[in-house]
């Protein structure tokens, strides 16, 4: 029998000097800097600052990104940052923060909304002058033409009374936020934090959150660039729908690809399809999709209400263990999904093309997932006003994840989740040291992904700066 390797013996002591943890989230910080957040952050917060004295909102703005990016919980989480002044400076202690939060009302909200679109414009520039600039979304093997958006809504529980906070259509109790993402790089455009009991398919607050997300889009992209809009059956109230097609006038080309409920009009349309009617579904790689099957229903199902040139789609698969069926999904044997689209046919609209387009919608959900491991899994506050703040750090530390694998990263580490970030990057432990009047960070020669983090810092130093 083999015996277990012994791990070495070590004698552990608390007197290390010039070693720092965390070390790779300088290079957020640095980020958050060249990409001009740190300073519209500073802008819009001015008013907060008392007597031009203390430290600079703005600067505390993007510590906490910086530290919720980095994989921090609460507030006091800062503590990394600023036990750590030889790395990142100055960082605000926590009841400073926390009267930060506390100060920012609507109106500043608003201003931080401004300047993480500022940044964001910024940011899709230093992408288009150093690379290819913001990547396409694909569908069976195909790029799609412009930027994708793609809403959905998560319950977020909470675990003491806070206000507004309310129970769920799941029977837990806390918040029930709307959230927007580019599909495009996983920036998070907008959010809106909504009691535990709002609706899911409020018009309204689909509105608030899409009209939120298209002003975080630069104006050269916003305005002559195909914007599709993709959302659950949540997101198929007449209202919101009517919405996204009114967009247009504006000069802004949005579409629409969003569920809908299979109602008792659309199962008799379903029943009465002849097998003729019923094409291959797809994969992503533009394969045919064994045992699923998509046809139009178009002209069976009333759709007056909705804009013009609605179309009507739905998808039958065999169902795999575990799925939550319908009873009449459990009557025909087979799973079946319905959304609305407005893309016509004559420009690559087929049925199974839109289908497999509608279905990347399904990645909003690690989006969302990995949201919640980046800020807004976890309100801190009593206070609804806070917790709101704390919303929009959260979609600022997500958009500084993003633009890290846009601007800075190879790889896989270019499409990687954020602990895989904050595991090979962001968390390393490097050594300061002084020579020839500079300050050194030297990454362990034996890390793994010491390469990668190296030329991450010397990508950041050449990217163009924005003029002061």
């Amino acid at each position: 029998m083999k015996g277990i390797g012994s791990r070495p013996k070590l004698l552990v002591s608390a007197d290390g000097l010039g070693v720092v943890g965390h070390a790779g989230a300088r290079l957020l910080a640095d980020l958050a800097d060249a990409t001009g957040l740190t300073a519209a952050y500073s802008a819009a917060l001015r008013p907060l600052r008392p007597r031009g004295t203390g430290h600079d909102p703005g600067r505390i703005a993007a510590d906490l990104a910086v530290m919720l990016a980095d994989g921090g919980e609460a507030i006091t989480d800062l503590a990394v940052l600023r036990d750590q002044a030889e790395v990142f400076g100055p960082v605000a202690s926590t009841p400073t923060a926390w009267r930060l939060l506390a100060d920012t009302g609507e109106a500043a909200l608003a201003s931080m909304r401004t300047a993480r679109a500022s940044a964001r414009e910024v940011t899709w520039m230093q992408a288009a002058e150093t690379g290819e600039g913001i990547p396409a979304v694909t569908a069976a093997g195909r790029e799609l033409p412009g930027l994708v958006l793609d809403l959905d809504a998560t319950l977020v529980t909470c675990h003491s009374e806070k206000e507004q906070a309310a129970p769920t259509y799941k029977g837990g109790f806390g918040f029930h936020p709307l959230l927007c993402f580019l599909a495009n790089t996983g920036e998070a455009f907008s959010g809106r934090l909504r009691p535990g009991n709002a609706g899911a398919n409020t018009a309204a607050d689909h509105i608030a959150v899409l009209d939120q997300a298209l002003m975080q889009i630069p104006d050269a992209h916003r305005h002559g660039t195909d914007i599709l809009v993709r959302a659950d059956s949540a997101g198929s109230s007449r209202a919101f729908l009517t919405h996204v097609r009114d967009m247009q006038k504006r000069g802004i080309r949005t579409f629409f690809s969003v569920g809908y409920p299979i109602t008792e009009p659309v199962r008799r349309a379903i029943r009465a399809l002849p097998d003729r009617f019923w094409h291959p579904a797809l994969d992503q790689d533009g394969t045919l999709r064994d045992g699923a099957d998509v046809a139009e229903l178009t002209g069976t199902v009333d759709l007056d209400d909705y804009p013009a040139g609605t179309r009507i789609i739905v998808r039958r698969e065999r169902p795999h263990p575990g799925a939550q069926l319908s009873l009449f999904d459990q009557d025909e044997g087979l799973r079946h999904q319905v959304f609305l689209t407005d893309t016509p046919y004559p420009s690559g609209g087929s049925a199974q093309f839109l289908e497999i387009r509608h279905r990347g919608h399904a990645t909003v959900e690690d989006r969302i997932r990995c949201g919640k491991s980046t800020g807004f899994g976890r309100f801190p506050s009593r206070d609804f006003g806070v917790n709101a703040v704390w919303l929009e750090l959260s979609l600022a530390a997500i958009d500084l994840l993003a633009w890290t694998r846009v601007l800075l990263l190879d790889g896989e580490l270019a499409t990687a989740e954020p602990k895989k970030l904050r595991y090979r990057l962001l968390h390393v432990v490097a050594r300061l040291t002084r020579g020839g009047r500079r300050l050194r960070l030297r990454i362990s020669a034996t890390w793994p992904w010491r390469h990668d983090l190296a030329t991450a810092f010397q990508r950041l130093a050449a990217l163009p700066r924005p003029a002061s």
